[in-house]
């Protein structure tokens, strides 16, 4: 069986210092006194009768409950993340803000064999970082998007 497949769009504006991108910090407990690496651009896992840009624009949807913003897609490619998922990505010049973000939810039992289930958001902030803050931020993986990303950009 084929490793899970993910798909998202990593949404990049002009700042003041450069190029901004929009990341998501992963909700849930495991990730709550994470920062290093427990962001990721808005995405999700799709199924193989779904072609991965539809997945990408339902996901950004999904998970940050706004519209994807118009504009053309440029393709980043894929990654493969340590678990084992590979992300399929693409780039969008777009703006939005994040207090505005409206998070999806997925539950999960906890705490562990508590037999209680939660909801958690699946992000549970939402920020604009520059470049190179952003690659301290972002799952290990995913910095390749943010080097594709720049050099797209030129």
């Amino acid at each position: 069986m084929a490793g899970k497949q993910s798909a998202g769009i990593l949404l990049h504006r002009d700042g003041a210092g450069g190029v901004e991108v929009l990341l998501g910090h992963m909700g849930g407990p495991f990730w709550a006194k994470k920062d290093a690496g427990a962001w990721s651009l808005p995405k999700g896992e799709y199924e193989p009768d779904e072609t991965p840009e539809a997945a990408a624009r339902r996901e950004f949807t999904e998970e940050l409950g706004l519209p994807v913003p118009d504009g053309e897609l440029v393709e980043l490619g894929t990654v493969k993340q340590s678990g084992g998922k590979t992300v399929t990505a693409w780039a969008l010049r777009g703006d939005l803000d994040p207090a505005a973000v409206v998070p999806g939810t997925f539950e999960l039992e906890w705490p562990p064999r508590s037999g209680r289930t939660q909801e958690f958001p699946e992000v549970d902030r939402v920020e604009w970082f520059p470049l190179d803050v952003a690659r301290e931020k972002i799952v290990k993986a995913q910095a390749a998007f943010l080097d594709r990303l720049a050099a797209a950009l030129g």
